[in-house]
């Protein structure tokens, strides 16, 4: 009792922004307040199944949408801590209380009491003259506990409960074993193999040697910036095929195995489709996107595949020939080979030096020159703060104010990579938005994180151009955040359809190539010159030529996705069953234990499950929506406001599709897409 008591993760967070006591909270804080967060949600549920008052709006839907608030507060801040500074103990815990979580989950969904008050206040809509926001709340509820089961009877109902429990299981421990197996994978090379690769990344290499006492060689790690950079730059064939096999082959086998979770995850959501009315899990999933069915999807795919395969083929020629004729490499272009030769071939025809760009994308101006953008666009400002608790050194927290000098939230900014860190890139939030019912605005805590090449030595942290593009990617879900203007939590933000919730992200990465915003911030870290009209204009045509790799990759991941999503009979062989799936859209021959599905986050522990084409499906619309701005010019403020207020604050409110339209007049078409990539003129 005394551990609840002086709980802070069970106490209002107070301050001048009702920021998070990170100080103050103990991991062992953790598992008793879910667990009481818990018993008072189901108390409060409890309460509402109780009244005796006729079902309404209030008692019973905005009742529901506010019942749960402290166990919101407990887990808004442990999920996280668990992907951006996880321990062995944390882990435990999310294990230990995965069954708890998906238990009172679907003992939400499964009440009897509630569904027949919500489905009383569906039925009798009409008579509450709800509109707006009020009815999307109430049809996004209903269907919610539709789709969710409340339709089951008896044995059906409890074997959803035991489908639930276990999927929350194995998705838990799928996501444990990418990080732990990651962790562990690492490559001490000694000084005469480090051919090719810039003085960084050999001194950066050489610091985490020493650091684990291996003085004298050079370590490297998997993680995404270390593994990127050195496929990219060492010219020994050998070792970046020993690095391709060790990336590709985690997960597949050993302590850290996720192939029989994989077919285990797959078998379950096809057996919990079937029992929800679905014939895969795929058609459960679509329901509620923009897609609304995995016809459109495969359509979609099809005619990206269709249309940018021929430029695909033809890239590689061009990098098959490039490769031989210069003697990078003395036979046909392997995976481990395609960074390399690409760079190199970026480098002498487009005089697109990566490192070179990096000398004009130091951290700290990318991160004004990002913010920048948003002032200029949306009039918004940030402001850092050091007086506010944060989880990590690394960290740094920023007030986010409107034009009105109005406040808006608090940013959290995580940007290095540490064992304790998932790898990747993203957004979450402390604390959502919503409104009181006095019109109050509670504001939220959003946080991005990232694992971008750290600084070394006098040398800030310097940014490759992708990395100044996920920065831009990630702060775009950000603004998605703190410009959030609704009055349901659950509506808020980045809460939408999946499909559309990659818009806003992807559309602030057209930035990245847009001259009038790269001079505003990229200068060389060491001369403070700006950088050059013909350096931007080579990075346009650069990134042009990989468009088409970018799009079949991006499509093999999709495709995979969805082929374990339209199973119609459980999986026995997880690896020819991949190989099969990416038939369509391969690039290179299979490589036996070579294998995407047991390291596929996204969809196998990030909640993507037949949604990993949401970022085609999302960069439609980004490029069609950034051609209104190349209209009227990409710092057009009426063009960047009505973004705002259609986009940006609505969260989940309308249907996107209707908010696409009212903001661009019609709906979005693959051309500005192809055009943008140099796919059509």
């Amino acid at each position: 009792m005394d551990i609840n008591n002086n709980n802070p993760l069970l106490q209002p967070f107070v301050g001048r922004y009702n920021q998070v006591p990170f100080a103050s909270i103990k991991t062992g804080h953790f598992a008793p307040a879910i667990e009481q967060g818990i018993e008072e949600a189901l108390a409060e549920i409890d309460g509402i199944c109780k009244n005796e008052a006729e079902p309404d709006f209030r008692n019973t839907i905005v009742a529901l949408e506010r019942a749960g608030r402290s166990l919101e507060q407990a887990l808004n801040v442990f999920y996280p801590l668990l992907s951006a500074l996880s321990t062995q103990e944390l882990m435990d815990i999310s294990l230990e209380m995965a069954p708890k979580l998906s238990e009172y989950s679907t003992s939400i969904t499964l009440n009897r009491q509630l569904w027949q008050r919500i489905k009383n206040v569906y039925d009798n809509r009409d008579k509450w003259s709800l509109d707006g926001e009020d009815a999307m709340l109430l049809k996004e509820t209903y269907d919610s506990f539709r789709r969710s089961g409340a339709l089951l009877q008896d044995e059906d109902r409890n074997r959803l409960r035991q489908l639930n429990a276990e999927l929350t299981e194995l998705t838990t421990r799928f996501g444990q074993n990418v990080l732990q197996e990651l962790n562990r994978c690492e490559v001490q090379l000694g000084a005469d193999e480090l051919d090719g690769l810039p003085q960084r990344i050999v001194e950066e290499a050489a610091a985490e040697a020493a650091a684990k006492g291996h003085d004298g060689k050079y370590l490297f790690t998997l993680a995404q910036p270390v593994y990127m950079s050195f496929m990219k730059y060492s010219s020994r064939r050998d070792l970046r095929e020993k690095m391709y096999r060790l990336y590709t082959g985690r997960n597949i086998s050993g302590e850290f195995s996720n192939t029989d979770i994989v077919r285990r995850i797959t078998a379950l959501r096809l057996e919990k489709a079937r029992l929800l009315g679905y014939d895969t899990y795929a058609d459960y999933s679509l329901a509620h996107t923009m897609s609304g069915s995995k016809k459109r999807v495969f359509e979609l795919m099809e005619s990206l595949a269709d249309a940018y395969r021929p430029a695909q083929h033809s890239e590689f020629e061009r990098l098959n020939a490039f490769a031989k004729e210069n003697s990078l490499i003395d036979s046909d272009m392997q995976p481990w080979d395609y960074s390399y030769v690409a760079n190199k071939l970026k480098e002498t025809q487009y005089e697109c030096d990566e490192e070179q760009y990096r000398q004009y994308f130091p951290l700290d101006a990318v991160e004004k020159g990002v913010f920048s953008l948003a002032t200029r666009l949306y009039g918004i400002t940030f402001t850092e703060l050091d007086d506010v608790e944060v989880y990590h050194p690394d960290v740094k927290v920023y007030e986010v104010n409107d034009a009105d000098g109005s406040y808006l939230g608090l940013l959290y900014t995580d940007f290095f990579p540490r064992e304790s860190k998932r790898p990747g890139a993203w957004m979450t939030d402390f604390g959502g938005e919503w409104q009181e019912d006095d019109g109050t605005s509670h504001r939220p805590l959003v946080s991005i994180v990232m694992n971008f090449t750290k600084p070394s030595g006098e040398r800030p942290a310097l940014l490759s151009t992708s990395e100044v593009g996920t920065f831009l990617h990630e702060f775009g879900h950000a603004l998605h955040g703190l410009l959030a203007k609704t009055k349901y939590s659950s509506l808020s933000g980045t809460n939408v359809y999946r499909d559309f919730v990659e818009l806003p992200s992807q559309f602030n990465e057209n930035f990245l190539t847009c001259p009038e915003f790269l001079k505003t911030f990229a200068r060389h870290w060491r001369t403070s010159e700006p950088i050059p009209q013909d350096m931007i204009d080579r990075l346009v045509k650069a990134r042009q030529f990989g468009a088409a790799y970018a799009c079949m990759r991006q499509l093999n991941f999709g495709i995979l996705d969805m082929k374990w999503h339209t199973i119609t009979e459980p999986v026995d062989d997880v690896e020819s069953f991949e190989n099969k799936a990416s038939e369509c859209v391969k690039m290179f021959e299979p490589l036996e234990n070579s294998l995407v599905s047991p390291q596929f986050s996204h969809i196998f522990s990030g909640g993507y499950a037949a949604g990993y084409y949401s970022y085609k499906w999302a960069e439609l619309l980004d490029a069609d929506a950034f051609s209104a701005f190349e209209e009227k010019g990409v710092f057009d403020r009426d063009t960047a406001m009505s973004f705002r207020r259609n986009i940006l604050e609505k969260g989940g409110t309308e249907a996107p599709d209707e908010l696409y339209r009212r903001f661009r007049g019609h709906d979005a078409s693959i051309e500005a897409l192809l055009r943008r990539d140099g796919i059509k003129p």
